[in-house]
């Protein structure tokens, strides 16, 4: 089982080298080429790092960091879990855990975007589509979830 865990600045380079695989291997099954690469090339170990500092960002550790999400208040960022450990749970896991947490600051939803690829995950986990937006890396799915 896989442990959650808080985002260590020692992790930055394996949580870029996650998100990288993910974005290629699953996400451009969804999305052009070009729109793949600025993708990665928006995280580096010195972005992740910087969010760290803005945001609450958890590892989910199985065989090396197999998951990573990131939050802020009651807003959802950054959710990836590694191709070879889909199926699992450690999406799920992470969620729950970012969720229990909004619960303890009082939070009643968690709020999130999501990719045309993170879509379906989101809805199997009770978020509900509220709109959808324009970013620079194309369509974004805006969701929520009531927690109490």
């Amino acid at each position: 089982m896989a442990t959650i865990r808080s985002f260590e600045d020692a992790d930055a380079s394996a949580v870029v080298e996650l998100i990288e695989c993910c974005l290629r291997q699953v996400n451009s099954h969804d999305y052009p080429a070009d729109v793949i690469e600025r993708m990665c090339a928006h995280f580096s170990p010195a972005r992740i790092k910087e969010l760290a500092t803005e945001r609450q960002v958890f590892v989910a550790e199985l065989d090396g960091i197999a998951g990573t999400v990131s939050r802020d208040g009651n807003k959802v960022y950054t959710m990836f879990v590694h191709p070879r450990t889909h199926g699992r749970g450690i999406g799920r896991r992470l969620m729950r855990h970012i969720e229990a947490l909004a619960v303890i600051d009082g939070y009643d939803y968690m709020e999130t975007g999501a990719s045309i690829t993170g879509h379906g995950f989101y809805h199997r986990l009770g978020y509900v589509d509220v709109r959808t937006s324009e970013t620079a890396f194309g369509l974004n799915y805006i969701l929520r979830r009531r927690l109490t």
